[in-house]
């Protein structure tokens, strides 16, 4: 049984994350200072540490005798990472290096990257391919650009075989309660309206007037199962002995935040209320994925993709969260 590092696992995307591994046969072993993530997330083995401490890393790597790295520990809001860009070079960059260099100590090559879709910056077409111009117009977004330019060059240097899967709108929950978003403060769309609808708070629609077909922005939800599974699937694939990916993950299809809150609402069985703001400086218009090199390298597409079903699945959770 391979032993996979799990960093950030007791994170949303990571703690689903380490499910799907130990359901493919797995051992995960999950890694997390528990700045964002959550004790109550990590299902099974969870080892707190910092992504920069690369002496403890080292151990871990070695005592439990790790065969793959699967990578999520970052810090996430690009809005702040405008405020404070040094918190994301310390924790992204400077903590990417940390763990290659402890990899490269304990002869672990096997290594799958959460990257982003904010690497290309504002879209100039879409849907969005691998080979669209990468310009990302946040330090946040940089970050993972040159995270993903170090995984290329530890790989023509010292051999190491990675993938970079590049999300864009990760939603929905386990339909069980049991694991789900939960971030403080909360930014994502989905968790936010189902706030509003239960607790009647008005939520801000920044911009209305868009040049989408009902003027609010349009955005790639993508079942948070379905991105944990197309990381198994990495792993498997570069364990077989593939070679290194980079790869878009969404469900190829795009849906309006008006969209979404009316599908909150018929979860929730009451409208979400919205007051309608000035747009983002920088919000594109729409975003989402052209899913083909996922489909042709992995096999990969998504088995959930109504967006009904993403917000019912993610509703137990915010429930349980709100203490309704």
């Amino acid at each position: 049984m391979v032993a996979v590092l799990v960093t950030g696992g007791a994170g949303y995307i990571g703690a689903f994350t380490c499910r799907a591994l130990r359901a493919a046969g797995y051992r995960a072993v999950a890694y997390d200072n528990l700045s964002t993530g959550h004790r109550q997330l990590a299902e099974d083995e969870l080892i707190v540490g910092d992504i920069r401490d690369g002496r403890l890393l080292r151990e871990i790597l070695a005592a439990h005798k790790v065969g793959a790295v699967v990578h999520f520990a970052a810090s996430t809001l690009a809005r702040e990472s405008v405020g404070d860009p040094a918190k994301f070079y310390d924790v992204n960059v400077g903590g990417q290096i940390a763990l290659l260099e402890a990899c490269r100590a304990a002869g672990v090559g096997t290594f799958v990257f959460s990257s982003s879709c904010s690497i290309y910056g504002m879209p100039r077409y879409v849907p969005v391919d691998e080979n669209h111009p990468q310009q990302p117009i946040s330090p946040y977004g940089r970050t993972k650009l040159v995270c993903e330019w170090m995984l290329r060059d530890y790989g023509i240097a010292y051999g190491l075989r990675y993938a970079a899967l590049r999300y864009f709108n990760a939603a929905g929950g386990d339909g069980e309660g049991r694991i789900g978003e939960w971030h403080e403060p909360e930014t994502h769309l989905i968790p936010l309206a189902l706030s509003a609808a239960a607790l009647g708070n008005p939520l801000p629609i920044f911009g209305t007037n868009h040049p989408t077909p009902d003027g609010t922005c349009v955005r790639d939800y993508i079942h948070v199962e379905d991105l944990a599974r197309a990381h198994v699937l990495a792993l498997d694939h570069l364990l077989r002995g593939g070679d290194s990916i980079e790869l878009n993950l969404g469900t190829g299809t795009g849906q309006s935040v008006r969209q979404a809150l009316d599908a909150v609402g018929r979860v929730v069985g009451r409208t979400v209320p919205t007051q309608s703001v000035e747009a983002h400086p920088g919000d594109p218009a729409q975003v989402f994925a052209d899913t083909r090199c996922a489909g042709e390298a992995l096999g990969f597409a998504c088995a959930r993709t109504d967006l009904d079903d993403i917000v019912a699945s993610a509703w137990p959770f915010h429930r349980k969260l709100l203490g309704i």
